[in-house]
């Protein structure tokens, strides 16, 4: 090996601990005596990506690609990089071309299925991660990368087997638990209580790590029939991440607001006249994927699954210099943007994933601050917006891991501010029903759904335009991908047992339901 390589064997190995500055300079130092050199110019873009310098690293990884066109690698951490910055067609498009060279090596395999698996595309996701794990079968994190991406894709017997390799190989890693668990009923027979409990008692400081060893105790308690336990726990091990996030519940009151006032009564809706979309909105754990399902079971319509196209489209518009994607200031100046250029810029971002299908469905919950926006933009656009009872809505909301990095979910740290969200949720909701027209704007309830499937199933299609279809009726057949926290749920069919299950866990709820009805929703 020559001088270049060694010093970029090194590099690699400082990057892998971590140390950036020496990295960085070994780089520089390779690319002084030579700028040609790929591999240079590959790790710098490796680095810059490790500090969510994405638009750099992409920058960077071009270089690379330039250099060595028949290396996969700087293909695929570009690839993504570009997901990273939400530009997804553009990200599979380098998945491709980096899965045609025929990588071998682990990182490359892995970085592949999660640029895929970010994508939707589990089912190309899965051989990936399972030729990573092939390749180093003693990488825990690939294991859970294949375990998740097998959960979403419904093989719940290979998730399973995936996520226990994972916490064998490293038996700390709480998010393979915490997933793991969700995966089926934990009963007195089989239960990972005493592991649970045990790591729970080991010293942490990481709110993460006590937030997905927490939610999984819960979990199982529940499962057992101790709610008091199962409360118990959830409130332990939010409390480290809600003192970390600094959530204050005045932020989505704002938000609320500003949502409300992008459409008020009267106001004209001249946007893009295309009928392709149907959006479901509301809370999340409300029932959003099980109508993505029934609908998307239609032979007519497609499921894209939870985007942010939308918001990114209205970001654009409103081009308001914060760094935040959603926030008042950018719901305000969107009242001001071209509707129809709206409506167009979102049609061709969200279009493409819709195949061939003449309808598709976009089920991210939080295109409910949008439903103004998304009226006057895509006026024969449907907006399905699911309601469910309040205080099974919050705790469902409060029993729920979201994402720890998405900042919009802070408000599920706490009772009283997951109580005082739902009220700002029901009034914007109340809103929305009053100025939206009921041919484009409909509510539809959990409760209902579950009592009456068919019927609700009907009243669906017909608000949708579209023609009865019995195949809506077994949504849990449909096979596509569920990348969501109901991936388990939307393939059984119809239950009722969570329908009241806030009742359940009696008195501890108490600040919750304070919480609610100080915001003015009727509990009872």
């Amino acid at each position: 090996m020559n001088h270049v390589g060694r010093a970029l064997v090194d590099a690699e190995a400082l990057l892998a601990r971590k140390a950036y500055r020496e990295a960085h300079a070994l780089c520089l130092e390779v690319l002084r005596a030579d700028s040609q050199v790929a591999g240079a110019w590959f790790l710098l873009g490796v680095l810059a990506a490790d500090y969510d310098n994405h638009g750099r690293a992409a920058e960077l990884f071009e270089k690379a690609i330039a250099l060595a066109p028949a290396d996969p690698r700087p293909r695929a951490h570009l690839a993504r990089s570009l997901i990273a910055l939400n530009a997804q067609a553009d990200a599979v498009a380098a998945a491709e071309a980096a899965a045609a060279l025929a990588p071998r090596d682990p990182l490359t395999l892995d970085t592949l299925g999660v640029v895929f698996s970010r994508a939707g595309l589990h089912a190309r996701a899965v051989p990936l991660f399972e030729a990573a794990t092939g390749a180093d079968p003693r990488n825990a994190s690939f294991q859970f990368n294949l375990a998740a991406s097998r959960q979403f894709a419904g093989d719940f017997a290979g998730a399973e087997a995936a996520y226990a390799a994972a916490v064998a190989l490293d038996p700390g890693l709480h998010r393979a638990w915490s997933a793991r668990v969700t995966l089926a009923r934990q009963t007195p027979e089989r239960n990972f209580l005493g592991e649970l409990t045990a790591l729970m008692d080991q010293r942490s400081d990481d709110p993460d790590r006590a937030l997905h060893l927490g939610h999984a105790l819960a979990k199982t308690c529940e499962d057992l029939g101790d709610h008091e336990a199962a409360l118990d726990w959830l409130t332990r091990a939010k409390a480290a991440k809600r003192a970390a996030v600094g959530y204050s519940s005045a932020v989505d009151a704002a938000l609320f607001a500003a949502a409300a006032g992008t459409f008020r009564a009267g106001d004209p809706a001249l946007g893009d006249p295309s009928e392709a979309p149907i959006f479901v909105v509301g809370l999340p754990r409300t029932g959003t994927t099980l109508v993505d399902r029934i609908l998307s079971s239609h032979a007519d319509v497609a499921s894209v699954g939870e985007l942010i196209d939308f918001g990114l489209a209205v970001k654009r518009a409103a081009a308001t210099p914060s760094n935040l994607v959603l926030d008042p200031q950018t719901l305000e100046a969107a009242r001001d943007a071209d509707p129809a250029a709206l409506g167009r810029a979102y049609l061709e971002a969200a279009g493409r994933l819709a195949g061939r299908a003449p309808r598709f469905v976009d089920k991210m919950p939080l295109n409910v601050l949008y439903a103004g926006l998304i009226h006057r933009a895509l006026p024969n656009a449907r907006i399905v917006c699911l309601r469910r009872h309040p205080m099974d809505a919050a705790l469902a909301n409060y029993r729920q891991l979201f994402a720890t990095g998405v900042a919009y979910y802070d408000y599920a740290y706490g009772l009283e501010d997951v109580g005082r969200y739902v009220a700002g949720f029901e009034a914007l909701v109340a809103h929305w029903r009053a100025v939206l027209p009921p041919d484009r704007f409909a509510e539809v309830a959990y409760e209902d759904i579950v009592a009456d499937q068919e019927g609700q199933t009907r009243r669906l299609l017909a608000f949708c335009g579209l023609p009865w279809d019995p195949a809506c009726l077994a949504f849990h057949e449909n096979a596509a991908p569920v990348a969501t926290a109901s991936s388990v749920q939307v393939r059984q069919p119809l239950y009722a047992s969570s329908v009241g299950r806030w009742r359940r866990y009696g008195a501890g709820l108490g600040p919750l339901r304070r919480a609610l009805e100080a915001g003015g929703v009727v509990v009872e």
